[in-house]
């Protein structure tokens, strides 16, 4: 064919080749005119591509220059309005000139290849289908008819053509190729670019057997990571992962001179694990929380303020008023950390103090004032029924919702390596089958063992040695023996009416009011006011119940001022009733009368000492004695000693029983008075447990008084446990007991000789210098101090 003028139709998706019979659908309306012009004139039409920038215009400069001239050999309309043809591809053209552009066409004439030496030809040919031949095999470009078609091809035109549409190649690449007219080079080109696919090819499937690679490390790494990001696009996983490694790498080098080698290993040896999980795995999700947490810790924070004694002491003596003896005994314990500072030796053996007290006495706050004098945070870790070991040292990676234990939480929390713990109410950990956690405590209050504490969870060890370890107790005797011995104790005792006064007006009231927002000059309480608040509202050793009834005060003289009701208020003994709801009496007043079987003893409770009135009743009876009151095994045994050695004091005549008490048998002798009657011994309150080692001496004075018809003093009230020989034996919770006799107006108080020698000077000059004590060492000098002679 020689130029010819032919109607150009524009395709936008499909790169033609002349050996092609392919079907087309037409849209477009000038392509269509062009398709009608064909056909009406019976003549060839030119098929060309539009450039990669340009499609869907419609003009010369928007179209390649080259394209396939053929036959149209079918046209349908479709129901969308759409022509379908059917083209059949002839040779390749060149477009000469423009005639019209509505529709196209132009002048175009055949392209005829170049001249070439056949036997050059022959050979570029047969490397060009080897090449096909390898890329066959490493992808899916070549169907076997096709390799079959190009192999059994001598017509080397017709082999490049079919090599290229099978290729898929961008239409720039595809036309470059197509207006080659120099075939020798033209199959040079296209082997070049078989050759680096298949290099390409190769490289993907060493990548999936995971092959050492033969090409340059550098390119190979680069389509590695362009291939992930890639496969990480279509799975929609999150592409922030390998910044989120890198962070963590970043943060773990960071901390590394201040954590241990097997602390760096097993992080790193996690991190390393996050980096080859799948994003959306649950695995992947707890690995991330552990290396959240694990590089939370606070490795190489340490509290920067110098420990000085004078801090402590003057903090100390700031917060909290009275409590001599625990404050001295806190400033020894940080005394010798401090010389010890200063001559460059190890402090981390010394003991672990626990504070052990009634509730409310001041122990935590102790605690919180040592945390403010050496600027260390304060972490509290609430012990009262734990029962999960795991609670503490940590849960195993292995569980669902795994968290470090809380002596971890408590570090990350506060930021340091060395803050002031508070394990509070160690005296209430409980035992199950979920472990004992006092097993865990002895190692982390063990000087010896807590510089290299386990961790379940973080997996590596932590050093507790620079931790100052604070334990609270309410009741010494409760706490697991192992763990004792490992704890010094500094016994906070009850307050003295007195000092809860000045607490109350030094601390209580001023915080409080600013708490509620109001103004010392808006309400005040007077003194009377105060002390009766303290005497007939409150029940306990310390003040946290006072610190209550003060808040109840306030918030309704706030909301008093809110209502407009009055400027300034004013609380008196007359008026407190109004912002109280009722009285306590905490003590019972003794009473004036003596009476005969009624003692007064003195007892220790949880809530601070107690003046418990011991009753006895006789009965014409057999001798025999009934106890009530809801007693403890102890008590009781003190009731049945007591009676035993009563009888056997009338035996002896050293107690002397009156002649109307005295009856005579059937046989005409003397009857004991111990036989003649039953005796009913009551300690008042029934529903109130009671027990303790101390009831002893007050049985005894009460079987005495109602068997030899002798009242008994008062005003005089007695502490103390016998022996069946008559021995007076020492007793425990002295200093409670005085204050409650105190409290309760007794003027003479009957202890044992051993807690008078040493226990007295802990007694508040308050209470000395307002009863009489008396110390007894027999159960005869006892009778003498109490049965009115």
């Amino acid at each position: 064919m020689s130029i010819a003028n032919l109607p150009i139709i524009v395709e936008d998706e499909l790169f033609l080749y002349p050996f092609m019979i392919t079907p087309i659908f037409l849209n477009d309306e000038r392509n269509i005119k062009a398709l009608d012009l064909a056909l009406r004139d019976d003549s060839p039409v030119m098929i060309v591509c539009s450039k990669p920038s340009r499609g869907g215009e419609r003009e010369f400069d928007s179209i390649y220059e080259y394209g396939v001239i053929g036959n149209v050999m079918r046209r349908v309309t479709m129901p969308d309005g759409r022509v379908k043809i059917l083209f059949q591809g002839l040779n390749r053209g060149k477009i000469i000139s423009a005639i019209d552009i509505d529709p196209l066409i132009a002048q175009v004439d055949t392209v005829i290849l170049d001249e070439y030496d056949i036997n050059r030809i022959k050979a570029s040919l047969s490397v060009l289908k080897e090449s096909v031949k390898s890329l066959s095999l490493l992808n899916h470009f070549f169907p076997p008819d096709l390799l079959r078609t190009i192999d059994d091809s001598n017509e080397a035109s017709r082999v490049c053509d079919l090599v290229c549409s099978a290729l898929h190649l961008k239409k720039d690449v595809a036309y470059n190729f197509f207006i080659q007219t120099d075939l020798e080079q033209k199959i040079l080109d296209i082997i070049e670019y078989l050759n680096a696919q298949i290099e390409t090819n190769k490289l993907q499937k060493e990548i999936k057997t995971k092959v050492s690679s033969r090409i340059d490390r550098a390119n190979k790494e680069y389509f590695l990571k362009e291939q992930l990001k890639e496969i990480q696009r279509e799975l929609g996983i999150d592409l922030d992962k390998e910044a989120q490694i890198t962070q963590y790498k970043e943060r773990l080098e960071a901390k590394r001179e201040f954590m241990s080698e097997d602390a760096y290993k097993e992080i790193n040896k996690n991190i390393s694990k996050l980096s080859k999980m799948h994003t959306d795995s649950a695995e992947s999700s707890m690995t991330s929380s552990y290396l959240d947490w694990a590089l939370d810790m606070p490795f190489g924070s340490f509290s920067s303020k110098k420990l000085t004694v004078k801090d402590v002491q003057k903090e100390l003596d700031k917060d909290h008023f009275g409590l001599i003896k625990p404050k001295s005994r806190i400033i020894e314990y940080f005394g010798l950390k401090e010389l010890l500072h200063s001559r460059g030796l190890e402090d981390n053996k010394g003991a672990i103090l626990c504070f052990v007290g009634p509730p409310g006495i001041g122990k935590t706050s102790l605690a919180n004032s040592i945390s403010n004098a050496l600027k260390r945070e304060l972490v509290r870790i609430a012990l009262g029924g734990l029962e999960d070991v795991n609670e503490l040292r940590g849960h195993r990676r292995t569980y669902i919702g795994a968290m470090p234990g809380r002596i971890v939480q408590g570090l990350i929390e506060a930021k340091s390596m060395n803050p002031v713990v508070v394990l509070d109410e160690i005296d209430k950990i409980a035992r199950s089958y979920k472990g004992d956690p006092t097993a865990v405590l002895l190692e982390i209050l063990d000087p010896e063992q807590n510089s290299k504490f386990r961790d379940y969870y973080l997996n590596f060890h932590i050093d507790l040695s620079k931790v100052i370890f604070i334990a609270t107790a309410n009741d010494a005797s409760a706490i697991p023996a192992p763990l004792r011995d490992r704890m010094e104790f500094i016994w906070l005792n009850s307050y003295t009416p007195q000092e809860k006064f000045e607490i109350a007006k030094r601390y209580l009231w001023p915080n409080e009011l600013k708490k509620h927002g109001l103004q010392s000059s808006e309400v005040m309480i007077k003194k009377d006011a105060l002390n009766l608040l303290i005497s007939d509202y409150t029940r306990e050793s310390g003040v946290r119940n006072l610190r209550h009834r003060i808040a109840d005060i306030l918030r309704k003289s706030a909301l008093e001022i809110l209502n407009n009701q009055t400027q300034k208020i004013v609380i008196t003994t007359k008026n407190l009733e109004n912002y109280l709801d009722k009285k306590v009496f905490e003590i019972e007043i003794v009473s004036k009368k003596n009476e005969i079987g009624i003692a007064n003893g003195l007892a220790w409770t949880a809530v601070g000492g107690d003046v418990l009135k011991i009753e006895a009743l006789k009965i014409k009876g057999k001798g025999t004695m009934q106890i009530t009151g809801q007693l403890g095994d102890v008590m009781k045994e003190s009731a049945t000693i007591a009676f035993s050695l009563v009888k056997s004091l009338i035996d002896k005549g050293e107690i002397s029983i009156p002649k109307n008490l005295i009856q005579i048998d059937k046989e005409g002798e003397q009857k004991a008075v111990y036989d003649s009657y039953d005796l009913h011994i009551h300690v008042p309150e029934g529903a109130t447990p009671k027990d303790g080692p101390s009831a002893g001496i007050t049985m005894s004075v009460v079987i005495a008084s109602i068997l030899s018809d002798t009242p008994i003093y008062s005003n005089v009230a007695m502490t103390g446990e016998i022996t069946l020989s008559g021995k007076v034996l020492p007793i425990g919770g002295l200093k409670e007991k005085l204050i409650a006799a105190y409290k309760a107006g007794v003027a003479k108080a009957i202890i044992p000789r051993k807690n008078y020698d040493r226990d007295l000077k802990d007694i508040p000059n308050q209470v000395l210098d307002n009863m009489e004590i008396i110390a007894v060492d027999t159960i005869v000098d006892v009778l003498k101090a109490a049965l009115v002679k």
